[in-house]
C-alpha cells in the first residue's frame, strides 16, 4: 500500500512540476507577445510577432494580433500617404492662388487712380476689400503648409515671455479695439524666461488672441503664471462642449467664426507642439479658456 501511495504521490508531483512549467512557459510568452507587440507599434516594420512556446493556444493569438497588426500597419501607411498628399495639395493649391491674387491688388491699386463714378468707386471698395480677405486667407493657408511640412528645426533664443506677450497684445490693438474689447492682463511680476522661437511664440500668442476676437461676446482675459502658463479666456456663448472639442481640428469654423480659415488655433497648437509645450481648451459657465504651457 506504501508503495503505490509513494508512486502516486511521485506522479502528482510530476504532474504538478509539469503544469508550472508550463504555466511558467505560457507567462512568459504572454510577456514576450506584450513587448513584441508595443515594440512593433513603436516602429514602422514588417517583423511580425514570434513566440518561443508551442502551445497552440499561444501561437494562436500571437497569429490573430500579427493580423491586426497587418491591417494596422496597412492603414497606418494609408493615412500617412493621405496625409502627405494633403499637405502637398494645400502647399500647391495656396501657392498657386497667391500670385493672381497679387496680380489682382494690383490691378485695383491702378484702377484707383482713374477718374470713375461714385459707384464705380463704391464697386471698386467691395471689390479691394474682398481681395484683401480672400488674400488673408490664402496666405495664412500658405503658412500653415509651410508649418506642417517643415521638418527644420527653428533657431532658439533667450525670451521674457511676459514682454512677448505685451507686444503680442499691442500688435491685435487695432482689431481688438475694432471690436470693443479691452483685454484686461494679469501677468506676475517675476521675468518668465524660455529658451525658445521668439517669432513661434507670437504666432501662438497672435493665433490665439484672433481667435478670441472672432468669438468673444466683447471681453478678453490674459494671465500668465510665474510657471510659464498662459490662460485666455472670454465669454462665447455660441459655442459648446462640442465646438470646443474641436476648435484646434484644421479647417473647422463655426457660425459665428464666419470668414475664417479654420486653421488660426490648429497652427498654433501644431507651433506650440513643436516648441515642447502644451495647448488646450475648456468651456465653462458659457466662457470659452485657452491654455498654454510654455
Amino acid at each position: 500500500m506504501e508503495i503505490y501511495l509513494g508512486i502516486l504521490c511521485t506522479v502528482l508531483l510530476a504532474a504538478v512540476f509539469g503544469l508550472l512549467v508550463r504555466l511558467y512557459l505560457i507567462r512568459r510568452s504572454v510577456r514576450e507577445i506584450g513587448d513584441s507587440f508595443a515594440d512593433r507599434l513603436k516602429t514602422d516594420t514588417n517583423t511580425l510577432i514570434d513566440v518561443s512556446c508551442n502551445d497552440k493556444t499561444i501561437k494562436y493569438l500571437a497569429s490573430l494580433i500579427n493580423e491586426q497588426l497587418k491591417t494596422l500597419r496597412r492603414q497606418s501607411h494609408r493615412y500617412i500617404q493621405g496625409d502627405n498628399e494633403l499637405k502637398e495639395a494645400v502647399t500647391n493649391i495656396s501657392h498657386d492662388l497667391r500670385t493672381p491674387l497679387t496680380a489682382i491688388c494690383g490691378y485695383l491699386d491702378m484702377l484707383e487712380g482713374e477718374e470713375m463714378t461714385e459707384n464705380a468707386r463704391r464697386y471698386l471698395l467691395i471689390i479691394r476689400n474682398r481681395a484683401s480677405a480672400l488674400k488673408q486667407l490664402t496666405e495664412e493657408l500658405f503658412q500653415y503648409s509651410i508649418i506642417i511640412s517643415s521638418g527644420e528645426e527653428q533657431e532658439k533664443e533667450d525670451i521674457v515671455v511676459n514682454s512677448l506677450l505685451e507686444e503680442s497684445v499691442a500688435a491685435c490693438y487695432a482689431v481688438l479695439k475694432e471690436k470693443g474689447i479691452i483685454p484686461l492682463i494679469t501677468m506676475t511680476e517675476e521675468k518668465v524666461r524660455r529658451c525658445l522661437n521668439k517669432n513661434t511664440v507670437s504666432r501662438i500668442f497672435g493665433n490665439i488672441i484672433s481667435n478670441a476676437v472672432k468669438y468673444s461676446d466683447g471681453d478678453l482675459s490674459i494671465v500668465l503664471d510665474k510657471d510659464g502658463t498662459v490662460v485666455f479666456s472670454n465669454r462665447a456663448k455660441g459655442l459648446d462642449q462640442i465646438a470646443v472639442g474641436r476648435l484646434f481640428d484644421r479647417f473647422f469654423t463655426v457660425e459665428t467664426g464666419r470668414g475664417s480659415t479654420g486653421l488660426g488655433l490648429s497652427i498654433a497648437r501644431s507651433l506650440t507642439e513643436q516648441a515642447g509645450g502644451s495647448i488646450h481648451a475648456d468651456y465653462k459657465k458659457e466662457t470659452l479658456y485657452i491654455t498654454v504651457q510654455l
